[in-house]
């Protein structure tokens, strides 16, 4: 006995893979593509009312750490540690917060291990 699938399934097995492979394709290139223009970007971020600031790369990379001179007090390093990793932290957090909104814009909120 065999088995009916109803009208609109199956049928055209190859050209719907072949079709399905060409949109996974192009999904792929423009993930690519906005991964790297997402890497040239640069990401910001204060602490301590402006005291640090920490900007970041797209590819989570440290570029540079400014701090007032006034916030630099020998006596109280501790404090200056914490405003320095409040900053970079998040600098770190906005760039990964816009790749991940970018590329759940790009893949229709589907979860794609693997991908990015």
């Amino acid at each position: 006995m065999k088995a009916r699938l109803p009208q609109g399934y199956g049928g055209g097995g190859a050209a719907n893979l072949q079709q399905l492979a060409r949109q996974a394709q192009k999904m792929q290139e423009q993930m690519e593509a906005v991964t790297a223009e997402l890497e040239e970007k640069e990401y910001s971020a204060t602490s301590g009312g402006d005291a640090v600031k920490a900007t970041v790369t797209g590819k989570l990379e440290v570029k540079s750490v400014e701090i007032k001179p006034e916030v630099i007090d020998p006596d109280d390093a501790e404090m200056l540690g914490d405003l320095v990793t409040a900053a970079v932290n998040e600098a770190l957090r906005a760039a990964s917060q816009e790749k991940e909104e970018k590329m759940s814009a790009l893949s229709g909120g589907m979860n794609l291990p693997g991908m990015f």
